[in-house]
């Protein structure tokens, strides 16, 4: 017997969890998802959402409010009739109405270990915290921002230099093996659900643009899981001008290493740049508007070298 899910996901990190429902037999309903938004070459096109064309090419019917808040979205929702509602970075807030109801509730596969990283950006902010663990949690949705009762979790190892974008990759497989286990369990009656932790909360608050430009008066180890965990997107970057004006260096990877200057000095040919403690050595760029380097090629076509200094100030 399957069951009855509507599906709520946005980006490409909830698409193997919709297609690893579909495979396990349950009956997707319909799909939820953002609004199609301008995009292409030209930012003129109205491109659908990963989880649109995913369900798109399943034949599922797609629904894009822009709220659940009023009566007649809801109504709708009710409408499907569904035992349950899997989210997985969906975008929308659900209203208590909404919540409600589908019969066994609203499931929500997020990307921590709760109560730690509660919100939008909880990959990038354990990276850029140093976090050496961090996982996939299937949790019961309540009114409140992630605060939920956890059925399964997952752990799982943060590499010393693994990106926000390895992580995501592996996450996003994961995720949806484990949010496929929950159905399973649901389905059968047995799974069982535990409050979160009062302790350790914390909030995964979305990246603002001016954290994306490098503080080189942080410490080496600090400056290395920014760039990491702000890779590849929105990335992180720094401003060099070598004689014809400010440009944009977006940095893709680094690592620490010894040295001592003034925080953001170049320190040697290498594209080392001195930090409030210690050094990072640049070892991938992308100068604006061409494709991500490493560093030794970047510095044959840059007059960069040792005592030139980054250009502090607010994000441009």
């Amino acid at each position: 017997m399957s069951l009855r899910v509507i599906f709520m996901g946005t980006p490409d990190f909830a698409v193997p969890t919709l297609t690893e429902i579909i495979g396990q037999g349950h009956d997707v309903v319909a799909v939820y998802t953002r609004a199609p938004a301008p995009g292409g070459r030209r930012g003129l096109d109205l491109v659908e959402s990963p989880v649109h064309r995913c369900a798109n090419g399943f034949g599922i019917p797609v629904l894009t409010p822009k709220s659940l808040r009023n009566a007649e979205a809801q109504a709708a929702f009710a409408a499907h009739e569904a035992d349950v509602a899997v989210v997985v970075a969906y975008g929308l807030l659900l209203p208590k109405p909404v919540l409600d109801a589908p019969a066994l509730g609203c499931l929500n596969l997020h990307g921590s270990l709760l109560p730690r990283w509660r919100g939008a950006a909880p990959i990038h902010r354990a990276i850029m915290a140093g976090d050496r663990e961090t996982g996939v949690m299937v949790m019961r949705m309540d009114e409140g921002l992630d605060t939920g009762p956890v059925a399964m979790v997952e752990r799982i190892t943060i590499g010393p230099d693994m990106t926000t974008g390895q992580l995501h990759d592996r996450m996003r497989v994961i995720g949806a093996d484990l949010m496929a286990r929950a159905l399973a369990a649901l389905e059968r009656g047995s799974l069982g659900f535990q409050p979160q932790a009062e302790a350790g909360v914390t909030y995964a608050h979305k990246i603002s643009k001016a954290e994306c430009r490098i503080d080189f008066a942080a410490g080496s180890q600090t400056v290395h899981n920014q760039i990491r965990g702000l890779f590849p997107f929105p990335g992180a970057y720094l401003e060099l001008d070598w004689g014809a004006g400010p440009k944009r260096i977006k940095v893709g990877r680094a690592r620490p290493v010894t040295g001592k200057g003034e925080p953001g000095t170049i320190l040697d040919d290498a594209l080392t740049l001195a930090c409030g403690e210690g050094a990072v050595q640049l070892l991938e760029v992308q100068p604006a508007g061409k494709g991500m380097m490493s560093a030794t090629e970047f510095l044959r076509g840059a007059a960069v070298g040792p005592g030139l200094r980054a250009i502090a100030g607010p994000a441009a």
